[in-house]
This record gives structure tokens, C-alpha cells and sequence, in this order.
């Protein structure tokens, strides 16, 4: 595929940052998608988390089987609450940021095709990650803490998202794990959103305006996406997992990325830097597909 992006004048208003109302469209429609996201994604996630987690040897099998014997069905979405609101808040900022970004690379004289060269977008989903990251690092913590926590009632750590929140600032370790966020949000975001409109711009090269691509096109986009995304920083996410599930008042397996890293593969090899691989792209095929219909859906009918 070439630098440039394919040529268009068929590239939509809603994507020139004419209207004055452009963020706000921008931001609620990255909202729905990122909702969209948590109520298909949660239950791989939270089987994702509780395999990286994981101090004894076991699988994705094992790990379902387990929370429904023990914690039923509604165990797949413990904490979902945080996420439902915070995953919305972040990916309207993620969105928004990169919509910016676009806007911001057309300038006032937009080229001829209206598109970006790929390092742009790359550069647009770059920019949008690390701003995401200073929310996703403390939304992700929480919600790792209610995910990995199996007591209930009185035994239990956290009594909700709330209690969770107090107890982790009380402690100042909210922020736990943003530098692999950020690292994580960075890279990531970039391959997602060049995944995504590389193959959406294909599609425009062929005639095709974006508002009539169809949903089951912009499904497979949106899951291709989504392991672009987590095939280029996996380990980064487990190393986080790790730092945002270790004890809250003395971190035992380092208070750094590389001696969380060293530590772990110490003691488990190389293979630890993947444990949960597979759930995690089985969720990013199917919560990504959900997440960016849903976006470019809200921006079709927000106009």
C-alpha cells in the first residue's frame, strides 16, 4: 500500500470540521462506541485479566468454568459499571483527539483528496492515545481490582467502584501503571487507527463515499483494527495488569515496568508476556467491530 492515501472528493462533511458542532458530534459519538465496546468486550475481558493475573498455571477454559461454578454469570461483568461510563469517557476522548488531529492535518487548504498520508494517521491515533491514557490508567485500575476480586459481602476488598476509588487514592495508587499505559495507548492507537482507515480509505479509492460503506464492512475494519492494536503491544498490557493487581501498600513485583518485566520473566519465561493472548483477540475482533459500527453509525446520525 502506498504513502498516500487514496484520492477523494468523496470524503464526507462531517469529516471537514465545518459545523460548529463538529466536537461535540465528534465526542458523543466516540461515547457510544466505546459503550458499545464494554457491553460486547467485558466478559473477555475479564477473563483476559484473570488469566494475566494468574499466580498458578491455568487457562481460558479453566478460568470461565471457575467464575461460572462460583460467581455465575453476571461474574463476566463485575465492574462493569466503571467501565461503562469510563470506557465511554475515554473513548470520546480518543476519538475526539483523533478527529482533531485529521482536522488539524488538512489545515485551512485541505489537499485535493481531502485524506491523510498514512504517518499522519498514525500520528492522529498516536496523539489520541496518549491523551486517552490519563484516564484509562485509573478507569482500568478499578475496574482490574473489582475483575480480580472473587470474595463478596463482608470479605470482601471493595465494596463497589466507590469504596475502590477512595481506598486507591487513600493509598496514592490510582495512577498505578500509567507509564505502560501511555506506552501502551500510544502505539496502540496509532495501528488502530491506521488499520482502520487505511481500509476504510480503500473502499473510498474505489468510488465508495464513507457514509455508504456497510456495517458488516465497517465491522471487519473495526476488528482488524482491534488486533492491529493488541498484536503490537500485548506484553505491555500484561506487565500493567501485573503492576494495577499487586498490593496496594507494597508493590512485590517491582514498581517499574522493566523490573515488573524482569521479575516475571524470571520466574515464568517468556511465554507470561502472553498469558490471556487468546481471549484478548477474541474480544478485540468482536468489541472493536462493535465499537467502530457504532461510531461511524452516531456520526451518520448526528450529521
Amino acid at each position: 500500500m502506498s504513502d498516500e492515501i487514496a484520492p477523494t472528493q468523496l470524503i464526507d462533511e462531517n469529516q471537514t470540521g465545518q459545523s460548529p458542532n463538529r466536537v461535540f458530534k465528534d465526542l458523543a459519538a466516540g461515547t457510544a462506541g466505546g459503550m458499545a465496546q464494554v457491553l460486547v468486550g467485558q466478559p473477555f475481558d475479564t477473563t483476559k485479566v484473570r488469566l494475566q493475573t494468574s499466580s498458578t498455571p491455568t487457562s481460558a477454559v479453566d478460568v470461565v468454568k471457575n467464575l461460572v461454578k462460583k460467581e455465575g454469570l453476571r461474574g463476566f461483568y463485575k465492574g462493569t459499571l466503571t467501565p461503562l461510563v469510563g470506557v465511554g469517557a475515554c473513548m470520546s476522548c480518543q476519538f475526539g483527539v483523533n478527529e482533531a488531529m485529521k482536522r488539524f492535518f488538512r489545515g485551512d487548504k485541505p489537499n485535493p483528496n481531502g485524506l491523510l498520508t498514512l504517518p499522519q494517521y498514525y500520528a492522529c491515533g498516536f496523539v489520541g492515545g496518549v491523551a486517552n491514557s490519563f484516564l484509562a490508567a485509573p478507569i482500568e485500575h478499578v475496574r482490574i481490582r473489582l475483575q480480580t476480586q472473587t470474595a463478596s459481602g463482608a470479605a470482601a476488598e471493595f465494596s463497589g467502584p466507590w469504596d475502590c476509588i477512595k481506598k486507591l487514592v487513600r493509598a496514592k495508587a490510582l495512577m498505578r501503571g500509567l507509564t505502560p499505559t501511555i506506552m501502551r495507548e500510544a502505539q496502540g492507537c496509532g495501528a488502530y487507527f491506521l488499520t482502520y482507515e487505511a481500509l476504510v480509505a480503500n473502499q473510498m479509492k474505489n468510488g465508495v463515499v464513507r457514509t455508504e460503506i456497510p456495517g458488516w464492512k465497517l465491522c471487519c475494519y473495526g476488528g482488524l483494527s482491534g488486533i492491529a492494536l493488541w498484536l503490537s503491544v500485548y506484553p505491555l498490557d500484561v506487565i500493567k495488569s501485573i503492576m494495577q493487581t499487586d498490593r496496594i501498600d507494597q508493590q512485590v513485583h517491582g514498581k517499574n515496568i522493566v523490573r515488573v518485566a524482569q521479575n516475571v520473566y524470571a520466574k515464568h519465561g517468556w511465554k507470561a508476556f502472553f498469558k490471556g493472548f487468546g481471549p484478548t483477540m477474541l474480544r478485540a475482533a468482536f468489541a472493536n467491530a462493535a465499537t467502530f459500527a457504532t461510531f461511524e453509525m452516531a456520526m451518520r446520525l448526528l450529521g
